[in-house]
C-alpha cells in the first residue's frame, strides 16, 4: 500500500493551509535570480578560493559549490544519506571540503576531484557546526554537536585532540562557531560558541591543552565592569556569530531566536552597542563597511545602515525560512540561502539598492507589476466584435 507524503491529503488547520497556500503562490517568483535545487539549503560558507562561489550543505545529504555568477551547481560532493548541516575547507591548503551531518559524523573530500576522505567519529548526536583552524603549522578541524559537545580533532590524521564540555553543564545543542581573529594567535586560538542557549562561550585552544574562558572580562574589574564566565546578551537561542573589522576594533555580531541581530562590543567587554529588531527568529547576520544585513524566519532579507541603524531595505522572494547569507564580490552582493531550495543574490550596491527600494515602494502602491500582462488575443472576427458590442449597447438600454 502506497503512503502519501503530500500534506494536502492531512487535516490541517486553517493557519497552517493558509502559510502552504501563500507559500505556493509565492513559490514562483523570481526576485534575486534565483538558483533552483531540489533540497533545503541548511548553511552555506564563501568559497575562499572565488569571489563569486559558494559552498552549500543540503538536507539530500551532500555539499554542493555554486557560482552565483554562471549559476554553475555540478559540482556536487557525494556520500551521507542525511542531511548534511554544515560545510567547511580546510586542511593543507584549504584542500579539503569539510561537511557536518546527521550521521554523527564529520565527512571530507578532496576539494577538486572530489573523492571521498577521511570519515570523523566521536559525536553521539548530530553534528551541528564545523569550523577549520591551525595551530604551530597543524591543520585542525573543530565541531560542535548536539550532543553538547565540542571536539578538536588532527584533520591529517583523525586523531581526537580535545573533547570540550561547558563546566556548569548548561551548554545545549551548539549552533555556531567562529575563531577570535584578534585574540587568537599562532600557537593558541580564541573559539567563540553559540548554542541553543542564550549563552555565548569562549575557548581557549591549543595543541596540548583546551579549556573553557570562564572569566571573560579580564581587567574589567579594575576598570569598573563585572566579570562573567560566558556572554549573556539573547533572551534564547543564538543561532549565529561572526566578528567584523579589523585587529583590536573586530566586534563579534549575532543573530537570536529572540528576533534580533546585535553587536557585541569587544571594548566594552562584549555588552550591546547596537541592536537589530529584525522582528522574527534571526537565523543569519551579515555585515559589510555600510550594511548589516538580517534573515531568518519571516523569509525576508533585511538591509540596515550600519552608519544611523535604521532599517534601509527589505529584499522579498524566498518562500520558506532564510538559513544563511554570505557577502560576496567585494561587499557588492549578499547570497541568501533557504528551506525552499533556492540561492538568491541581492545587490548591496548604492545604485541596486536605490532601485529596490522604489519598485519595491511601486509595488506597495500596487503600480508595479511582476510581469506586463499580455493583450488577449480576441477569438471573434472585427464584424463578429462590433455585433457583440452594439448588443452589450441595447442591453444597458
Amino acid at each position: 500500500m502506497s503512503r502519501s507524503t503530500d500534506p494536502g491529503h492531512f487535516f490541517q488547520t486553517d493557519a497552517s493551509e493558509s502559510t502552504r497556500a501563500r507559500r505556493a503562490a509565492k513559490s514562483g517568483n523570481k526576485n534575486g535570480n534565483p538558483i533552483v535545487l531540489q533540497s533545503k539549503i541548511l548553511s552555506v560558507i564563501p568559497d575562499p578560493f572565488s569571489p563569486t562561489c559558494i559552498f552549500i550543505a543540503e538536507s539530500a545529504g551532500c555539499v554542493r559549490r555554486v557560482n552565483v555568477e554562471s549559476r554553475d551547481s555540478q559540482t556536487v560532493y557525494r556520500g551521507p544519506t542525511a542531511p548534511v548541516t554544515s560545510v567547511a575547507i580546510g586542511g593543507q591548503g584549504g584542500a579539503t571540503v569539510f561537511a557536518g551531518c546527521w550521521d554523527k559524523d564529520i565527512w571530507s573530500w578532496d576539494r577538486e576531484t572530489r573523492a571521498p576522505g577521511r570519515r570523523y567519529r566521536g559525536h553521539s548526536d548530530f553534528v551541528k557546526t564545523i569550523i577549520c583552524a591551525r595551530i604551530d603549522g597543524k591543520d585542525l578541524l573543530i565541531s560542535g554537536g548536539a550532543d553538547s559537545k565540542l571536539i578538536v580533532w588532527n584533520a591529517a590524521t583523525g586523531d581526537r585532540l580535545h573533547t570540550l564540555r561547558d563546566k556548569t553543564d548548561t551548554m545545549m545543542a551548539l549552533q555556531d562557531l567562529v575563531l577570535d581573529p584578534e585574540a587568537s594567535t599562532d600557537s593558541e586560538i580564541i573559539l567563540v560558541s553559540s548554542s541553543s542557549d542564550p549563552q555565548i562561550r569562549r575557548w581557549r585552544i591549543g595543541l596540548t591543552s583546551a579549556a573553557q574562558i570562564l572569566d571573560t572580562a579580564q581587567g574589567a574589574q579594575s576598570q569598573g565592569q563585572p566579570t562573567r564566565g560566558t556572554i549573556l546578551e539573547h533572551e534564547t537561542s543564538v543561532y549565529r556569530v561572526l566578528f567584523s573589522g579589523y585587529d583590536e576594533d573586530a566586534d563579534l555580531w549575532t543573530a537570536s531566536a529572540d528576533g534580533t541581530a546585535k553587536c557585541l562590543s569587544r571594548a566594552r567587554n562584549w555588552t550591546t552597542e547596537e541592536t537589530y529588531e529584525h522582528g522574527d527568529y534571526v537565523r543569519a547576520v551579515a555585515v559589510t563597511t555600510d550594511w548589516v544585513i538580517t534573515a531568518g524566519r519571516d523569509e525576508d532579507v533585511k538591509v540596515w545602515d550600519r552608519a544611523t541603524g535604521k532599517l534601509w531595505h527589505v529584499y522579498d522572494g524566498h518562500f520558506e525560512e532564510v538559513t544563511g547569507l554570505v557577502v560576496i564580490d567585494g561587499e557588492k552582493k549578499v547570497v541568501s540561502v533557504s528551506i525552499d531550495g533556492t540561492v538568491r543574490t541581492w545587490g548591496l550596491g548604492k545604485a541596486d539598492l536605490e532601485k529596490a527600494r522604489k519598485e519595491r515602494g511601486e509595488k506597495l502602491k500596487g503600480v508595479l507589476k511582476e510581469e506586463k500582462a499580455k493583450p488577449k488575443t480576441s477569438l471573434l472576427t472585427a464584424e463578429e466584435e462590433a455585433e457583440l458590442a452594439e448588443l452589450m449597447d441595447s442591453d444597458e438600454d
